[in-house]
């Protein structure tokens, strides 16, 4: 499975700042909005959660044909402390993770030497020009039938 995560702090917790094993390049990767709501459209929770699923079969029936999977993740400041809002992770498989690498990229962008700077400046304690630094990121303007079925 391929995880789209849209989230620049929250993929920060996840490699470490590009530190950890096998997570050194840290890649921004621009998707057409119409691919990440086909995705979206396409997706089931990664978990069973009793609200959109009437039960736990039906959540594992539709688990089976989601070429997509959604998870809600709290959200990272810039010590990559948990806030109390969450950030979608997407991930993907099958045709959903053949559509995105063969029509969904837009462009793939080498961050790391970005990435490297901000964490210098947080382990520095400047988090002002940290801050600046940061992609700038706001909630996804989806209508509400598209998160409906996952919760969001």
């Amino acid at each position: 499975m391929t995880w789209i995560k849209p989230s620049f702090l929250w993929m920060m917790y996840r490699c470490g700042w590009g530190t950890k094993a096998g997570q050194e390049t840290v890649l921004a990767v621009e998707i057409t909005r119409g691919g990440f709501e086909w995705a979206l459209q396409h997706s089931c929770l990664s978990h069973y959660v009793p609200g959109p699923h009437p039960d736990r079969d039906a959540w594992q029936r539709q688990v089976k044909r989601a070429p997509a999977r959604v998870q809600w993740d709290p959200e990272r400041d810039l010590h990559l402390r948990p806030l109390p809002h969450r950030s979608l992770q997407l991930g993907l498989s099958g045709e959903a993770a053949r559509r995105y690498a063969d029509e969904w990229i837009v462009s793939i962008d080498d961050v790391t030497p970005l990435v490297h700077e901000i964490h210098a400046l947080v382990q520095g304690r400047d988090q002002d020009s940290a801050t600046r630094l940061l992609p700038k990121e706001r909630p996804y303007p989806s209508g509400d039938d598209l998160l409906a079925h996952i919760g969001g």
